[in-house]
């Protein structure tokens, strides 16, 4: 029989329900506004008549309508995809450069037969509780660009193809290699004795045993390491250079936009909003960026719901330690 709730309990859910769903207005509303601002004219976002739904018009006679224009453009600037195929450059080697050593750093470090096998472990949560701090680690990817010319030869590490530096330097995550560690902790010893009885090397008992039982923490890790560099700036653009300065061509899309969001920033405070011509000016390119904006978040918003199955069990099963 279901139980009847009590008063409390019901107004208690109902303050629950309305504060979840105004949270997740507030959440969706800013995406809301871009994919409404990306499909309006010009004149629209300049006036600020874009409030939820895409609008088009001029002369402040605005009416809701759809215009490719900005989106067209955004299609036609080779830079910007010059930057979109870096950062997918980034995202997909870096993603697996970084999965390589965390698996094989995290199943060392599950062995107990490992010596030294404590102090590993506490130097590894060690830098998850004290930082060096952003100086000593942008001079520490500063002397690992410097090391990187040397090996090849290079006069200095701005004559090299920065993004190899971005997917080696910037590939280590404490948290995720104790994710995988507690989850190879968790895969049954039994089974790793048979596999040896059965003649299996090291390598072979970590392809054909403890990945294949681990899939849903490893799919969880590679979701995260590989939203980290698609989302990677702050590192991105103060190692390749901002503005004029540094490795423009190597840029990432984030880089690429804000770079964008500065030129635009500065046009719309340098020029008066009442002269039209330059005005337009502003506002075209403020709509171009949202069509960036939105091509930018795609591989994410596409990805992401055939890893969500994965996603709770591989938190799970690695952050939890029986």
């Amino acid at each position: 029989m279901k139980r009847k709730m009590e008063a409390s309990e019901l107004i208690f859910k109902i303050v629950a329900y309305v504060i979840l769903i105004i949270f997740a207005l507030l959440c969706i509303y800013p995406l809301l506004y871009v994919l409404g601002s990306m499909f309006s004219s010009s004149d629209a976002v300049g006036d600020r008549a874009v409030v939820l739904w895409p609008m088009i018009g001029s002369n402040g006679e605005y009416h809701i309508g759809f215009s490719g224009t900005a989106f067209l453009k955004a299609f036609q600037d080779t830079a910007f995809w010059v930057s979109y195929s870096n950062t997918l450059f980034i995202t997909f080697i870096g993603t697996i450069w970084c999965m390589v050593y965390s698996i094989l750093g995290a199943y060392a470090l599950s062995k107990k037969r490992l010596l030294g096998r404590h102090g590993f472990n506490f130097f590894l949560v060690f830098t998850m509780w004290f930082s060096a701090g952003i100086v000593p680690q942008y001079i520490n990817y500063l002397k690992t660009g410097e090391a990187m010319a040397a090996i090849v030869g290079a006069g200095s590490m701005y004559d090299i193809d920065l993004k190899w530096l971005i997917v080696i330097a910037m590939g280590m995550n404490a948290t995720n290699i104790i994710l995988l560690r507690n989850a190879f902790e968790g895969v049954p010893s039994e089974i790793e004795e048979a596999a040896r009885i059965d003649g299996a090397t090291e390598l072979q008992i970590l392809w054909q045993v403890y990945i294949p039982m681990s899939k849903a923490t490893i799919a969880t890790v590679a979701l995260f390491f590989g939203i980290s560099r698609w989302n990677g700036y702050f590192w991105a653009s103060k190692v390749l250079g901002e503005g004029s300065e540094g490795q423009s061509y190597s840029w990432p899309v984030q880089v690429k936009i804000r770079d964008i969001i500065n030129k635009e920033t500065d046009l719309i405070n340098i020029y008066s909003t009442d002269d039209d011509h330059l005005y337009a000016n502003a506002a075209e390119g403020t709509s171009v960026l949202y069509a960036m904006v939105v091509l930018a978040i795609i591989p994410v918003l596409v990805i992401y719901p055939f890893i969500q199955k994965y996603f709770a069990k591989g938190v799970n099963m690695g952050g939890v330690k029986e």
